[in-house]
């Protein structure tokens, strides 16, 4: 279970990260977003995820 578990996590970060990345967004926003999602995995994800980049 934990195996799944670690898995869906890792797919989520990095759509995640595909989707900042291929944003309008300036660079330096990109940056900042992907360390976020990357330093505070899962409370990152959920703030990029309702008020990231669209």
């Amino acid at each position: 279970m934990e195996f799944i578990v670690g898995i869906l996590h890792l797919v989520l970060i990095i759509w995640a990260l595909l989707k900042i990345f291929g944003s309008g967004a300036s660079t330096g926003a990109k940056i900042l977003w992907a360390l976020g999602v990357i330093i505070f995995p899962i409370i990152g994800f959920i703030i990029w995820f309702f008020v990231g980049p669209k």
